[in-house]
């Protein structure tokens, strides 16, 4: 079934089968590589307005190992700045042909906008404090290939909950599968609000690390906190950081995961590096065979079984 139009902007727009699907395309592509031809002729702009090393990189990757068209539009090459609105840009590119735009923008619902008025589908790799569905998935993917499931898995994310994306997304990827979600961060960083179904607020993390299967740690975006709210660092370190000490609170089986970048001596020290849970590698890779995924449901839909060809 194709999926004409349709777009990710955040994992609300999948259903939670539509999820396990992605993740059981993407270990089938990380098993034995798709032809090159699953986007032929499919033109993919990758149009990012925030610097990024990890997803720039891993989408092109993808688009190129699935067969697309790939043209990069740094934000100085569009026409954006000269007055041209969102509407028209989308029109623009949609009237060359362009299929796909993965866009990544440092303003909340920028992807929401551009999908309105394009033609096609529109892949959000990050907008403002709103949402990171792509990384989410590869998050998913992580901890599933880790334990062979994600219902009923008890999954910590410690740190800047308010102003994470990754954190956003995640919470919902996590719920629609299953997983028990505790939030563990200052005041400041997490809001009592931010509790819910399946997803708890603790301030106490040492209390919380021997009963999760994994950890999630998230980073202070001081490019996106105001000053009033940023906690000083020692004191967070103090409460938050994981370091050997807390390493040794966690389950034996338990994994640490981050999204990247990471800071040194704040949310994490060197001892994470080598703690045998470590798992921020994987998630890198994991990250192209996701977004091969997406691209290939979002294109060409779902194939009648996982693994299938042509």
């Amino acid at each position: 079934m194709a999926m004409p139009g349709r777009s990710l902007l955040d994992l609300d727009d999948f259903t939670a089968s539509e999820i396990a699907y992605i993740l059981e395309r993407a270990r089938a592509f990380h098993d034995d590589p798709p032809p090159r031809d699953l986007l032929r002729d499919v033109c993919v702009v990758n149009l990012f307005f925030e610097a990024s090393t990890r997803t720039y990189t891993s989408f092109a990757i993808a688009e190129t190992r699935v067969g697309a068209d790939v043209v990069a539009l740094p934000p100085g090459s569009s026409s954006l700045g000269k007055g041209e609105t969102i509407a028209d840009t989308a029109i623009t590119l949609a009237a060359m042909g362009v299929r796909v735009i993965v866009t990544r923008h440092p303003e909340s619902g920028f992807p929401y906008r551009l999908a309105e008025s394009f033609d096609g589908h529109v892949i959000n790799a990050g907008d403002g404090r709103h949402a990171h569905p792509t990384q989410a998935l590869l998050d998913l993917l992580t901890l599933q290939t880790e334990f062979g499931k994600i219902a009923g898995l008890r999954v910590a994310l410690v740190g800047d909950i308010l102003h994470s994306r990754v954190a956003r997304s995640n919470i919902l990827g996590l719920r629609a599968l299953g997983a028990e979600v505790t939030l563990v961060g200052p005041y400041t960083l997490l809001p009592d609000a931010m509790a819910r179904e399946g997803v708890r607020v603790e301030r106490d993390l040492d209390a919380i690390l021997p009963h999760v299967d994994a950890v999630m740690l998230l980073r202070i975006q001081k490019e996106r906190i105001a000053s009033a709210v940023l906690p000083s660092l020692d004191d967070y370190a103090r409460n938050y950081r994981l370091d050997a000490q807390r390493l040794n609170l966690l389950a034996r089986d338990a994994i640490v995961m981050h999204p990247g970048p990471y800071n040194r001596g704040v949310e994490l020290t060197e001892d994470v590096f080598a703690f045998p849970g470590w798992r921020y590698a994987q998630q890198v890779s994991h990250g192209v065979f996701v977004r091969m995924a997406v691209l290939d449901f979002l294109v060409n839909g779902a194939r009648a079984a996982v693994g299938a060809r042509g």
